[in-house]
């Protein structure tokens, strides 16, 4: 699941790792390629491993320093948050990325807005 991705990135990335490797699935491989278009990983692939499939993942460094520095789960397994896309608010004044499982696909807060439907809030990234 994407809360996992997230925290093995960002454990990747304090140990200053070029590559991560996940099992692939569509929502995850959705996530990280919306996470590439923002700029916060470098590019993410899917991969033949044998008879399973996985997702690898290059990380995105701006000098030494991370792309992505944190990240804050919104929907968790125990307790799932919905918002329309009148209150999806923004992340870090601008400076962040919010992540919307929507009825059209995974998508960013910002196109989830400008396509005026509303969904599960995943997470945010900054």
């Amino acid at each position: 699941m994407y809360y996992n991705i997230l925290s093995e990135m960002k454990n990747a990335v304090r140990a200053q790792k070029d590559r991560v490797v996940f099992p692939y699935s569509k929502m995850d491989f959705a996530i990280l390629k919306k996470l590439a278009d923002a700029g916060y990983v470098k590019s993410a692939e899917k991969e033949a491993a044998g008879r399973m499939s996985v997702i690898a993942v290059r990380l995105a460094y701006k000098g030494k320093e991370a792309a992505m520095s944190d990240f804050r789960i919104v929907s968790k397994p125990s307790r799932h948050f919905y918002s329309d896309y009148r209150s999806l608010p923004t992340v870090k004044q601008g400076h962040g990325l919010s992540i919307v499982s929507t009825s059209k696909g995974i998508m960013t807060g910002a196109e989830a807005k400008k396509q005026k439907v509303g969904g599960e809030y995943l997470f945010e990234v900054w």
